[in-house]
């Protein structure tokens, strides 16, 4: 089991966040799904928790079986999928990923969202989280990110937004800028098979550094397509992208129905995070042969490279 803690800021409110994160969730999966593949939504209900009160039940299913390289689909089951359940009350959230054929891995995510810049500390009070876990800083606008995933109209330190006159973000924007909020994640990752155990635990964590870097760094490009949107307004896109994805992925969209769901053994305790991430569409890079991957480096370097417009579910 590795466990770290990400922090990332964004110049938003926590309720702004709210919107555009359920927004940017919504429109990836339905960009990246596919005859056959793509996120299939199962179910998306109300819930409430007797610690944590109202909130919002989610249940997806990843589907990756083209994504993988002949060799892995010859062993692997024809119907591959990740499974994902969201416990959502925010300002708190829980994830929680698993993998249909691999029993022995998971993803569990807490994430507590707060109006500052990433200061508070301890805030993770979680008698399951023994000794000391890496805090990483993750910057929208000035780390690294894979080349095949760079966009010029995402690239924060030239992006302004229209209606709200926020950015470009400068160096050190996170001191000066307001509004500003932070999403703080405590993830865990478990892969407990012998031998592969600390190297794909750490892999999985690259990716998901990754996940996180681009998704926030979309939520805040795209602010100008959601500001303004009320919840409702919001959870009204998210139910037409929601049957629009289904039709395309080829299966029946289930019935929104209110029922009472349970949290996973050991999750009632824990205040926790907030809605769920998109997972890449490709399939994990441990399963594919070992190869070097280009970075996102410097505005001059980047900005000479054409503008990728194959989109990914990190897009």
């Amino acid at each position: 089991m590795l466990v770290k803690e990400y922090r990332i800021c964004m110049p938003l409110t926590t309720e702004e966040y709210r919107v555009g994160q359920l927004y940017t969730i919504s429109k990836h999966s339905h960009q990246e799904s596919d005859r056959g593949e793509g996120v299939e939504v199962v179910k998306n209900e109300p819930h409430e928790d007797p610690i944590h009160g109202q909130g919002q039940f989610t249940e997806k299913r990843v589907h990756l079986s083209s994504k993988l390289p002949s060799w892995a689909r010859a062993v692997t089951p024809r119907i591959f999928y990740i499974t994902e359940k969201a416990w959502n009350y925010y300002p708190y959230t829980i994830t929680e990923y698993t993998c249909s054929f691999l029993p022995k891995f998971s993803i569990y995510i807490e994430t507590k969202y707060e109006d500052n810049c990433g200061n508070s500390t301890n805030i993770f009070l979680n008698e399951k989280i023994l000794g000391d876990h890496e805090v990483l800083f993750l910057d929208i606008a000035f780390d690294e990110i894979p080349v095949r995933y760079y966009r010029s109209l995402e690239d924060l330190r030239s992006f302004c937004s229209v209606k709200t006159g926020r950015g470009p973000l400068q160096e050190g924007w996170r001191e000066y800028t307001k509004p500003i909020m932070c999403s703080y994640k405590l993830v865990t990752v478990k892969f407990e098979v012998w031998g592969l155990q600390t190297r794909v635990e750490q892999f999985v964590h690259k990716v998901i550094r990754d996940i996180l870097l681009i998704g926030h760094r979309q939520a805040f490009a795209w602010v100008d397509e959601w500001t303004g949107m009320t919840m409702d307004e919001v959870r009204l896109y998210e139910k037409e992208t929601q049957q629009a994805t289904n039709e395309i992925v080829g299966i029946m969209t289930p019935t929104i129905s209110i029922s009472e769901v349970q949290l996973p053994p050991g999750t009632q305790s824990a205040p926790s995070s907030a809605p769920s991430t998109p997972l890449s569409g490709e399939a994990p890079e441990f399963l594919h042969a070992p190869k070097d991957r280009q970075r996102k480096k410097s505005a001059p370097e980047m900005l000479s490279l054409p503008v990728l417009r194959e989109h990914s579910n990190l897009e």
